[in-house]
């Protein structure tokens, strides 16, 4: 579906939070994908009416991580992986919002750990909607792929038959629904 990105109402849009996800995916024993989730996230857009000058701010409560393996979970807390006691949020803030024909691109600064780095959102607008209750909706999805040793997340144990329990680049993927603020 083509969405003409002009026609999308100016103004600040909040998290609908029970129409979104936030997700990750990362090598596992060189074999597979762990995957999981972030429950607690908050996210606001500001449009308006140049696309270009568009805002994106998130913030992840990062010990909301579900993996659903509790012992994994408590792991990833740890100073090995988030650190949460220090650094309880990954942040991203916007840069920068290009749009390519059905594609959107948004640049940004992604805080991990006390650690900032710039990183890029690859996307598309699933559409703008009003729902039953008289609210204008937006839906995007959105990803993107870090090397978590930039961030300094390095744990990593060696394999007997070779190679180390996980992959350092990790996908994030959004699936956000927003809500036009009156």
């Amino acid at each position: 579906m083509t969405i003409d990105v002009a026609t999308i109402p100016a103004g600040t849009w909040t998290l609908d939070p029970t129409h979104s996800d936030i997700t990750f995916s990362v090598r596992h024993l060189a074999i597979s994908k762990v995957r999981g989730a972030f429950e607690k996230f908050d996210v606001t857009v500001v449009t308006t009416t140049n696309p270009a000058d568009t805002t994106v701010t998130a913030s992840v409560d990062v010990a909301s991580v579900n993996t659903n393996q509790a012992d994994r979970d408590g792991h990833l807390k740890t100073s090995d992986f988030f650190l949460v006691e220090e650094f309880p949020t990954m942040d991203f803030v916007s840069t920068g919002v290009r749009v390519d024909g059905d594609v959107f691109f948004v640049d940004g600064d992604l805080t991990l750990r006390g650690v900032t780095k710039p990183v890029t959102l690859k996307g598309e607008l699933g559409g703008v909607m009003v729902d039953g209750y008289g609210q204008t909706k937006l839906g995007a999805s959105a990803s993107t792929k870090i090397n978590r040793l930039d961030f300094g997340v390095n744990w990593n144990a060696a394999l007997e038959a070779g190679g180390l329990t996980l992959g350092n680049d990790v996908t994030i993927n959004f699936e956000i629904q927003v809500t036009l603020q009156p």
